[in-house]
């Protein structure tokens, strides 16, 4: 799948932009596309469908069951990708995007 050979360098970039405060435009919205499509996957996977998949944590050799952990990962990338949304847009007069 394409999306998962990008996924590291996606998340990487825009957490090391969010931590920097630099180009908001790029990284808010790229953390608030991987957060969201990871909990929607989380919770269909591990709550609707009831499957039981283990976490890629550490190259994928833990033991760590997936869900409440990654649901909350995923939930609090939204949260920050929001955050830095709408921080830039009243700080900014609606232009600091």
């Amino acid at each position: 799948m394409p999306y998962a050979y990008l996924y590291p360098f996606a998340e990487a970039g825009a957490g090391i932009l969010m931590i920097a405060g630099l180009l908001v435009w790029l990284s808010a919205p790229v953390a608030l596309l991987i957060g969201g499509v990871g909990a929607v996957s989380v919770v269909k996977a591990v709550y609707v469908d009831k499957r039981e998949l283990k976490c890629a944590c550490v190259g994928g050799g833990s033991n760590v069951p997936l869900g409440a952990r990654s649901l909350t990962e995923n939930v609090m990338m939204v949260a920050m990708a929001l955050w830095m949304i709408g921080r830039a847009l009243a700080g900014a007069g609606g232009h600091g995007l």
